[in-house]
């Protein structure tokens, strides 16, 4: 009944099965008011309101009762924790959860650019700004890392385990196993997974988001270049796995560590570069939120929404 804007008509979700098409991509669904974000996470809380975080000279609060209308709050973090300025001086590329009745938020802390990098945690009993208890780093990089510590993701499976995907660019895409009790890395085991790489050409794969469905693990991961405005080249691929540490695959059975990945969302029309995706879980269904340079606003980063389709096994956005 809401959000019509989300729902597909039938001609446009046919398209969207084909790729090649002209419609093969839909546009986002409608979205009004403090839009103006990068790398979103939402969340919705048990009274029906959404949380929404993202990099906005900080980590930057929105918060909307219908999905559709949204306004702009203060910052995560009231004050910054001290360690951050080792890294860099603003984090970015927040990832939010509920677990154990608490809020976590795994985010990042590094330059653009640079592999001096950490992924830091905090947690809330509420989520909303101001409420975050810094929890210190969860782990590093270094210049002299083949990897990057940015763009966390945090995956609790069924079975209890919890995973922390993270990455940007270098070696690819990596995974640790997190404890549960603590949200770091746990102790008995230290191995550093990789689940995605471009080892030819191009090393530009970042933005690692891990769900389970039907069986599968599924991997998105945003590709090629982003935060250049209307220049952006950023795009949503995914690979499934039938283990969470991989090996990822894309609908051609090509290896995620080899380059491959099937597209979910790219540049059509005005819609420039979608990326920095999160993947949410609503009443309606799942939900793949990411943000895009708009092309009607001189590029400008604004907050994109769209409903996934699981039917044929591959997520198609709608």
């Amino acid at each position: 009944m809401r959000r019509t804007s989300l729902l597909a008509v039938p001609v446009a979700f046919l398209l969207a099965l084909i790729p090649g098409t002209a419609s093969a991509y839909p546009n986002p669904g409608t979205v009004t008011g403090a839009t103006t974000i990068h790398d979103p996470t939402m969340i919705r809380t048990s009274a029906g309101r959404y949380l929404l975080y993202g990099t906005s000279g900080g980590l930057g609060y929105r918060t909307s009762t219908d999905r559709i209308a949204f306004t702009a709050g203060s910052d995560a973090f009231s004050a910054k924790p001290g360690w951050w300025s080792s890294y860099a001086t603003e984090a970015w590329a927040p990832d939010i959860s509920y677990q154990g009745g608490k809020y976590l938020m795994y985010y990042a802390v590094s330059t653009f650019g640079s592999n001096k990098s950490a992924i830091g945690l905090a947690t809330s009993s509420t989520g909303l700004p101001g409420s975050w208890s810094d929890q210190g780093t969860v782990y590093t990089s270094t210049t002299s890392s083949d990897y990057n510590a940015i763009d966390p993701n945090l995956f609790a499976d069924g079975d209890g385990k919890w995973w922390l995907s993270f990455g940007s660019w270098w070696t690819g895409l990596k995974m640790i196993q997190i404890n549960p009790a603590t949200g770091k890395q746990l102790s008995a085991n230290t191995t550093r997974y990789s689940i995605a790489s471009r080892p030819t050409g191009t090393k530009a794969v970042e933005a690692p988001y891990i769900v389970k469905r039907n069986g599968y693990y599924y991997l998105f991961a945003s590709y090629d270049t982003c935060c250049a405005g209307t220049s952006s080249t950023y795009k949503v691929k995914v690979g499934r796995a039938t283990s969470v540490t991989g090996p990822y695959v894309d609908k051609n059975g090509v290896s995620m560590m080899n380059n491959g990945g099937t597209p979910v969302l790219e540049t059509h029309g005005s819609i420039i570069g979608p990326g920095g995706q999160s993947i949410m879980n609503d009443t309606d269904g799942d939900l793949i939120v990411y943000h895009y340079y708009d092309g009607n606003a001189n590029g400008t980063a604004k907050l994109g929404i769209n409903l996934l389709n699981w039917s044929s096994g591959w997520p198609v956005a709608y």
